[in-house]
């Protein structure tokens, strides 16, 4: 029995042929690219050894790196001391009133009340002032006294006004008013929303 193919079915296995011939050609080609890779990775080693060497060297300078992170946060610490630990102006403001009573109490003044309190006001890019204005009746030497007393304060306080007003008594009293300023986070400042155009 002869089998006799058609015009259609020879060219079918001539395609047939030549894509078969194709993937062998390509299977070759690319399993002998697969096998550089192999001989190129072999020429890795010594890289991975060189960064391996690297990651240790950056891995030894961690403590190193933590004791100058824990020496800063201290220093930052003794150096933030003073600041008023409150979260709004208001309340800085009424721990201020309190400082300058005591301290006006320990030097025999009678600092009641404040005469004035302004708005608290930015200090640079972490910080806010906040002030609070006072009047009394005290003798110079109280004064003196009392700014020294002021000074000595663990808080962070200043004076940023003082008025005073001499008159004809004996006694020499002098009528004061006194705006003292401390240091506070600057996250008691009100929030500002965005401007209107």
């Amino acid at each position: 029995m002869s089998l006799k193919l058609g015009s259609f079915d020879r060219r079918s296995l001539y395609m047939l042929a030549a894509g078969l011939l194709t993937i062998v050609i390509l299977r070759f080609i690319f399993s002998g690219e697969a096998s550089t890779e192999v001989v190129a990775a072999s020429d890795s080693v010594p890289m991975a050894e060189k960064r391996l060497e690297r990651l240790r060297q950056i891995a030894a300078t961690v403590p190193g790196k933590e004791t100058v992170l824990k020496n800063a946060t201290a220093d930052l610490e003794a150096r933030e001391k003073g600041i008023l630990k409150v979260d709004t102006a208001a309340q800085a403001q009424a721990q201020l009133l309190e400082i300058i009573s005591g301290v006006g109490k320990g030097n025999g003044i009678d600092v009641r009340g404040a005469q004035e309190m302004r708005e608290a006001r930015p200090l640079g890019d972490d910080y806010a002032e906040v002030s609070v204005a006072v009047s009394f009746k005290c003798q110079i030497d109280q004064l003196v006294n009392l700014l020294a007393s002021l000074a000595n304060e663990a808080a962070a306080l200043s004076t940023s006004d003082i008025r005073i007003t001499g008159n004809n008594d004996k006694k020499k009293v002098i009528e004061v008013r006194l705006t003292i300023s401390g240091v506070v986070p600057r996250t008691v400042l009100p929030k500002r929303g965005p401007r209107a155009s």
